[in-house]
């Protein structure tokens, strides 16, 4: 197999970090790693690669930010196999009736538009390989978490992307992940006691404190090898990290 070329977003940390690594260490990847600023762990990542890590700063809410991307992976690696949209945002948190319509269209802007732009960017370079998609998503596109209205909403709109895209694209297998409460994300933990039912809060709380969230590196193995060798069969579904389903695709017990 030829070296896979694969665009992450969100790759200056957590999942996004984790899934970086493990398409250099385990596939020998050449990585697009995009990103709104550049944290010593990625910069070192970079430095170190060999040439295998192209890093393209700025907001994926941007267009030209996707542009930049495909681009960089054309120009420097010769192809596109595979993308893993990752970059998200939590806020607003809070009540609908009491949020901010501005924010709301900034955490869609963020974490819905910026996937559609990414996917016209690359559409073309996907179908020459017959790529793969992941969506990094979340429970929360099934769930109703009070306060989380705007992350819900993004969520279950990417859920519906990736069908739409994966019947409107046979040829690039596409799969929506939920990986687990991972991160609690700063916001979270600053602002979710204020703006989220209580016991919707103390029991993500609970799992911080009590050291019980996942490493990403778990399912950060799965999205990492969807987007290397993710099979058609599964196109357009949203599978839980740990699902059955995705059982050749978990990070091998030690």
């Amino acid at each position: 197999m030829s070296q896979p070329v694969v665009i992450v977003t969100g790759a200056s940390k957590g999942i996004g970090l984790e899934v970086v690594k493990i398409l250099l260490n385990k596939y020998s990847a050449k990585v697009v790693a995009v990103s709104r600023s550049v944290p010593q762990p990625l910069k070192d990542l970079a430095d170190s690669s060999k040439g295998a890590v192209e890093l393209v700063t700025g907001d994926v809410a941007e267009t030209s930010t996707s542009e930049r991307a495909s681009a960089t992976a054309l120009e420097k690696f010769g192809k596109i196999d595979g993308l893993i949209l990752n970059a998200g945002t939590l806020d607003p948190l809070g009540p609908v009736v009491k949020t901010n319509i501005a924010d709301w269209q900034t955490a869609f802007n963020v974490n819905f538009f910026s996937l559609v732009t990414m996917l016209q960017s690359t559409a073309e370079a996907l179908r020459q390989s017959k790529g793969k998609v992941v969506f990094v998503s979340s429970g929360a596109a099934t769930g109703d978490t009070q306060g989380w209205a705007a992350y819900n909403s993004t969520k279950a709109a990417m859920n519906s992307l990736c069908r739409t895209f994966a019947k409107e694209e046979p040829d690039i297998a596409s799969f929506a992940v939920r990986p687990g409460v991972v991160d609690m994300q700063a916001q979270l933990r600053l602002k979710g006691q204020s703006n989220m039912n209580a016991d919707e809060f103390k029991r993500f709380d609970t799992l911080h404190k009590e050291g019980k969230l996942l490493p990403p590196d778990s399912p950060g193995y799965v999205i990492a090898s969807l987007a290397v060798r993710g099979p058609t069969t599964l196109s357009g579904q949203f599978l839980n990290w740990n699902a059955d389903e995705l059982a050749d695709f978990q990070k091998p017990s030690v």
